[in-house]
């Protein structure tokens, strides 16, 4: 039986951090303000987070770059606007620099999602609402999904009409 001793080792703690984080990290990637609010309410000492966090940054596996641009890919092809991306982004700790230059896709036409968005949910809408509401529900819909103002209003225009053609 090993005796008791006041002596505390702190490699022990940076170690079961470093862990922790790559546990967290292996489940999905998060962002470097995530896993250090993650490993906090984990109730590790602030230096052995700092410490763990600049090791799996070293490691290559943490990166807000790559976090950023996995992030803005999926939220894109899921239909999301980059104004509500934007926003999810910085929620999660992401720097604006890094924002701006992972949301920088040219070939990436948001128009064209918008129209897939609120085709998709006029369909829905159709079903139980009248022509009357449907019009300011499915703007609604395109400003939180994350649409420009002015992209909203032109697709919504353009999508009523098709469906009065059909």
């Amino acid at each position: 039986m090993k005796p008791f001793s006041f002596d505390y080792d702190m490699s022990d703690d940076l170690e079961r951090c470093y862990t922790a984080g790559l546990r967290i990290l292996n489940y999905r990637f998060n962002s470097e303000a995530e896993l250090r609010a993650k490993l906090d309410r984990k109730e590790f000492p602030r230096d052995a987070i700092d410490a763990a966090i600049e090791r799996l940054r070293r490691e290559k596996w943490l990166d807000d770059s790559r976090f950023a641009a996995a992030f803005v890919r999926t939220r894109l092809r899921k239909g999301i606007g980059r104004l509500r991306i934007k926003r999810e982004l910085m929620a999660a700790g992401v720097e604006s620099a890094t924002i701006a230059q992972a949301l920088d896709l040219p070939d990436h036409d948001d128009r064209a999602a918008a129209i897939a968005s609120a085709r998709k949910r006029l369909t829905a809408l159709r079903r139980r609402d009248d022509d009357g509401t449907i019009r300011q529900k499915l703007i609604a819909y395109l400003f939180r999904q994350g649409y420009d103002s002015s992209i909203a209003m032109d697709v919504v225009r353009e999508a009523m009409a098709a469906g009065r053609k059909n």
